[in-house]
């Protein structure tokens, strides 16, 4: 989970990011309400969480111009103001849900993990690919009900192909999930973490799940085969131009 943390409380801030980077998210913090569109406008996020008391703009304006823009990134707004009417005005603008400060840090990742899993189209915990099942609140992953140990990096890469099944993605799709565009590494240790994960998949037995699509990327397949992986994979030979003499 790639988070947009909007908050100019530099404490909460802190807080919030160590609570989220323990959970596992990336996490990129601004204090700035034009910021956050900015960084709206060139990086995707599974969730933004927003506080309404911004030092440029108010975090209203912010979801007013989010949703204008057509973004649908879902906001989280996490705010001191306990009126009704804030509450009322900033749903209606788009926001997703609201919390009141002082909030329950772990009620906040459970209703942001919720909202993130409604907007993939998920609503439960629990997803299931084949036979492989993707706890995303706990990040266990399972085939045939047999635990499998992921790092890090390769439970996130397993993540977003889950949540994104039926996609290709990028290699530089991954690389700005797994990094949030800091010090970003080569973009060929995509295929590392790739070819790990699948040695881990292969070893109990779900060969072939993850599917590359060459010069384009990888994607989770629900019923892979060898057929099918050949389709995906399969490159057309060059056309041959047969002369009229020859004809």
């Amino acid at each position: 989970m790639r988070v947009l943390l909007v908050e100019d409380d530099l404490i909460a801030a802190r807080g919030i990011t160590q609570m989220l980077k323990t959970a596992g998210a990336i996490v990129d913090q601004t204090d700035s309400g034009e910021d956050s569109l900015e960084l709206l406008r060139h990086y995707e996020y599974d969730i933004v969480v927003l506080d309404l008391a911004l030092p440029d703009i108010e975090g209203f304006e912010v979801v007013r111009r989010m949703r204008f823009a057509r973004n649908d990134t879902p906001v989280l707004v996490l705010s001191g103001l306990n009126m009704a009417q804030a509450r009322v005005k900033v749903l209606g603008l788009g926001a997703d849900d609201f919390i009141t400060k002082p909030y329950d840090k772990t009620e906040l990742l459970a209703r942001m993990q919720a909202i993130v899993r409604r907007s993939k189209g998920f609503s439960q915990p629990t997803v299931r690919v084949g036979r492989l099942m993707l706890n995303l609140d706990t990040r266990e992953v399972t085939i045939d009900n047999r635990e499998l140990r992921l790092t890090g990096k390769e439970y996130a890469i397993l993540e977003l192909l889950v949540l994104r099944k039926g996609m290709v993605l990028t290699k530089e799709a991954f690389l700005n999930h797994l990094y949030g565009g800091m010090d970003e590494p080569e973009v060929k240790i995509i295929d590392v973490f790739v070819c790990k994960l699948r040695k881990k998949l292969n070893r109990v037995g779900a060969e072939g799940i993850i599917g590359t699509i060459w010069g384009r990327g990888y994607m989770i397949r629900e019923s892979p085969t060898q057929d099918l992986y050949a389709a995906l994979t399969y490159e057309p030979p060059p056309a041959q131009i047969v002369s009229p003499a020859a004809a």
